[in-house]
């Protein structure tokens, strides 16, 4: 058996043991791809770190959940189970659904990879001559154990309680490529303090520019981009400025909107100045950029812009059908964009700025992201007179910049915890309602992984 064939055979046990689907029938007559191999050099290592069809996506259901656009009824009705429960908060999301579970298989396959690779750097000699991609390629692998673990705590884990951090059941926290590792559930605070971990280590490693023809591939802005979204979804605003600044010190570049074509339905491209680091949603029928008209903008979100705010024509086009559709984002292709950004950074340091009482240096901050949005010469300084209607108009801002790129759903939960009493409603065959705080704000863990394992499921 050549190594191709061993790692396959690998990945496809520990997938199992991961409840990724692979029955036997498939494992024994599907041929190796190409791009699996056992990992024994440093350029072994990366050549998985760069399988992007593996390492950057992330989990769509989120999305599907939240309240950035709306979809017709017939479209509706011709979406898989998944998706149409999805988006009307069923208590089962999965509905006895098995086998690819891609919100779950996609993140925990990276999880694998990551625990392959690093498992992999413990037999590989650090020598003068292999340090610094020795070191880079660990980071990365860190890095992308830590994105995937996030991504997961944020569709299949209880919100963060600073106030109450380790009374709820979190996610399983694999941390060996080992086929006989049991899954356990950690708390929420034990899998955000392996989130943290390994990005802080991540960001001791990985290099400190941004590999521009590889967006692909992490830095250690993007570690710090990471930690300061960690923080804020955990509600450590001190801690999110600090790694925002970190961030921004290193990478602080803003796009002029008015520079861009704002009649195509393409204006941006995956290397683009603000991107830090690339990542989409996995495959879905409703969210696919231009091709799917029937994902129909939400009204309030799309007349929320100004006349002269370049984003209501840059991230939505109309339809014939008069409908608001989205248009393609910074990934340049239909998948839409979930990863880091300058953009992103500067709203996590306005907000916290905000919070902590700095109000002219969170204005600052908002207003600097602002002038490049609008058109040239249009825009005029927003002011704020306290806290709290700077904190007001940033987080308006940072709707009105961020939909559709999975950041929305975390957003809800976070914003509700703490009050923000934002109550979400669907209208088809019947009318549908998720109320702040409802359990159904942490979908189920999916079928496969509860009959291959003893975990305790979500409640309802």
């Amino acid at each position: 058996m050549n190594s191709i064939q061993k790692l396959y055979r690998v990945l496809c046990i520990a997938a199992l043991a991961m409840a990724i689907s692979c029955h036997k029938k498939e494992f024994l007559e599907a041929k190796p791809d190409s791009d699996l191999f056992v990992p024994t050099t440093l350029e072994d290592c990366q050549a998985l770190l760069d399988n992007e069809d593996i390492m950057n996506e992330t989990p769509v259901l989120g999305e599907l959940s939240a309240d950035n656009f709306y979809l017709p009824y017939a479209f509706w009705r011709g979406l898989n189970t998944k998706e149409k429960n999805a988006y009307r908060w069923l208590p089962a999301t999965f509905d006895g659904l098995t086998g690819d579970i891609s919100d779950w298989n996609a993140p925990y396959k990276q999880v694998f990879y990551a625990n392959v690779i690093l498992e992999a750097l413990s037999h590989l000699p650090i020598t003068a001559a292999n340090e610094g991609n020795w070191r880079a390629i660990k980071g990365a692998a860190l890095f992308a154990r830590a994105h995937a673990f996030y991504q997961v705590a944020q569709v299949f884990a209880p919100v963060y309680n600073p106030n109450s951090p380790g009374e709820k059941l979190g996610i399983p926290l694999r941390l060996t490529p080992g086929v006989d590792e049991k899954s356990v559930r950690s708390s929420v605070h034990q899998t955000y303090s392996r989130i943290l971990t390994d990005l802080l280590e991540a960001g001791s490693l990985l290099p400190a520019e941004i590999p521009f023809n590889n967006r692909n591939r992490s830095s250690r802005p993007a570690a710090f981009a990471l930690l300061a979204r960690t923080y804020l979804s955990m509600d450590n605003y001190p801690r999110a400025k600090v790694y925002a600044d970190s961030c921004l010190l290193l990478h602080n570049t803003l796009i002029r909107y008015d520079t861009l074509n704002t009649q195509i339905n393409n204006p941006f491209n995956k290397f683009n100045i603000e991107t830090i680091y690339q990542s989409r949603f996995v495959t879905t029928n409703v969210l696919r950029g231009i091709t799917v008209s029937n994902c129909i903008v939400d009204t309030n979100l799309y007349r929320s812009y100004a006349a002269n705010d370049l984003r209501s024509v840059i991230f939505y086009r109309i339809h014939s059908s008069g409908n608001i559709n989205p248009k393609i984002g910074y990934t340049g292709i239909n998948q839409l964009f979930t990863g880091l950004a300058t953009d992103e950074v500067y709203l996590i340091r306005a907000e916290c700025l905000a919070r902590m009482g700095h109000v002219q240096e969170a204005m600052d901050d908002l207003n600097a992201l602002l002038k490049n949005r609008w058109r040239a010469n249009s825009f005029v300084p927003f002011a704020a007179a306290t806290a709290d209607i700077a904190l007001q108009k940033i987080m308006e801002e940072r709707r009105k910049e961020l939909p559709f790129r999975g950041l929305r759903w975390t957003d809800l939960r976070r914003l509700n915890k703490n009050g923000a009493n934002i109550t979400l409603k669907r209208m088809l065959d019947n009318p549908y309602q998720l109320a702040p705080g409802d359990l159904r704000y942490t979908l189920l863990f999916p079928p496969d992984v509860m009959n291959l394992s003893n975990m305790e499921q979500n409640p309802r």
